[in-house]
């Protein structure tokens, strides 16, 4: 009688339990009923597509300025305008998409990377290295991101000819220099939950290498917060970068970016808005989709949330 139960109510609660799934997976089926997640997804691909192939877009040269032709308001040949050395806006703002994504992804990667690592040696290490790193972490993470910014790039302006990957390379490694601390203090609070766990200290036990502790069990646990404010952060530093840009101290000629026509429309912003607004307009529409598509990872990571 007993063993007939038994095999009755067993298969009931295989079923109810159902297959065992991972975070990932978890946040995975979340994020592919978020239409939030698809819209943001949507923007960032159209936005890369104009980064990686403008010509896709325009086929008009974003550098040739008809000098008979300035503040054109929008029209059949001009769709956005023309601005006060008769560029093309249509295609400057095409072409302005590669400079500031080519930003803000290299420095996203870049701080995750560099804060990832500290965190990550500083979390798991402990005692006297956890403190040298913790005590230089809050040195940076005191200095305002913007304002390290101005600083760094005043003190080493750009040429009139400089190379344009030069030019890249320069704000990307400020806003690096002063953007890992969030991500090394989140990596570093991550590695702390994640250490005491049963599993690690029974790799411990078995005498596992710590690269190999490190590898195999604390990063897959503990990378996911770091992935999501990253992911946040890129529009972060698209706006730092229009600001600089907007400063005449971030991306200069030849560089085409958002930052650098928001700057160049503010002479004539109020007897021609169509100059500004354009360029902002995109800027405003990435910046967006990144702090969208972050909060749909943040949430779907986020066993709280479901």
């Amino acid at each position: 009688m007993s063993d007939t139960v038994a095999s009755t109510v067993q298969p009931a609660a295989v079923e109810e339990v159902g297959e065992a799934r991972s975070l990932g997976q978890d946040a995975w089926r979340s994020l592919r009923s978020n239409a939030m997640f698809w819209s943001a997804v949507l923007l960032i691909g159209l936005f890369v597509l104009m980064s990686i192939w403008p010509s896709l877009f325009t086929k008009t040269d974003p550098s040739f300025g008809n000098i008979s032709n300035v503040r054109a308001t929008p029209s059949a040949e001009h769709w956005f305008g023309t601005d006060t050395q008769g560029y093309d806006i249509y295609a400057r703002t095409i072409y302005g998409a590669r400079a500031s994504i080519l930003v803000g992804v290299l420095a996203s990667l870049t701080t995750l990377l560099l804060g990832g690592v500290i965190g990550v040696v500083s979390g798991f290490y402990g005692r006297w290295l956890d403190a040298l790193l913790s005590r230089i972490t809050d040195i940076f993470y005191a200095i305002p991101l913007i304002l390290g910014g101005i600083l760094f790039m005043a003190s080493f302006p750009n040429g009139p000819n400089s190379n344009y990957f030069i030019v890249v390379g320069k704000v990307v490694l400020v806003l690096t220099v002063f953007g890992w601390p969030t991500i090394a203090r989140l990596m570093r609070s991550s590695v702390l939950q994640v250490k005491p766990n049963e599993y690690v200290l029974a790799a411990r036990a078995l005498g596992a290498s710590p690269w190999r502790i490190i590898r195999s069990h604390i990063l897959p646990n503990a990378l996911a917060p770091a992935i999501v404010v990253a992911t946040i952060n890129l529009g972060v530093f698209i706006v730092v970068e229009a600001t600089l840009s907007f400063l005449g101290i971030g991306l200069t000629p030849p560089a085409i970016s958002w930052g650098v026509a928001i700057s160049d429309a503010l002479s004539s912003i109020r007897t021609y808005p169509h100059v500004l607004f354009f360029p902002s307009l995109f800027l405003s529409l990435a910046v967006l989709a990144f702090i969208l598509l972050g909060d749909a990872v943040r949430d779907a990571f986020d066993p709280k949330s479901r």
